[in-house]
């Protein structure tokens, strides 16, 4: 997960993390690297400040398909986008 610490989350948000994610999920994750930096990438790109909080709750979210990722976040006004998940990641549920 040494991968992410190139995106601004720290080692000790990524040790947190780990121990809060199942193992087979961190698994995932490793073998779908390069997607998940595609779309973690496209958010930091996008304007996104709260990349960890986001990434920590919504960690699914980023092995879904680029295009797919994209066009959920594309629908909306990208400065009111940013606003709104920095008050609240929740709305991602709602996207």
């Amino acid at each position: 997960m040494k991968f992410l610490e190139s995106y601004g989350i720290t080692k000790e948000e990524i040790k947190e993390f780990e121990n809060n994610t199942a193992d087979v999920m961190l698994e995932t994750i490793m073998t779908n690297k390069k997607l998940v930096k595609t779309n973690i990438q496209y958010l930091v790109d996008l304007g996104v400040k709260n990349l960890y909080e986001i990434f920590s709750n919504y960690y699914e979210l980023f092995l879904i398909d680029h295009s797919n990722f994209e066009s959920i976040f594309n629908k909306y006004d990208r400065e009111d986008l940013i606003e709104k998940l920095v008050k609240n990641v929740a709305i991602i549920e709602y996207l």
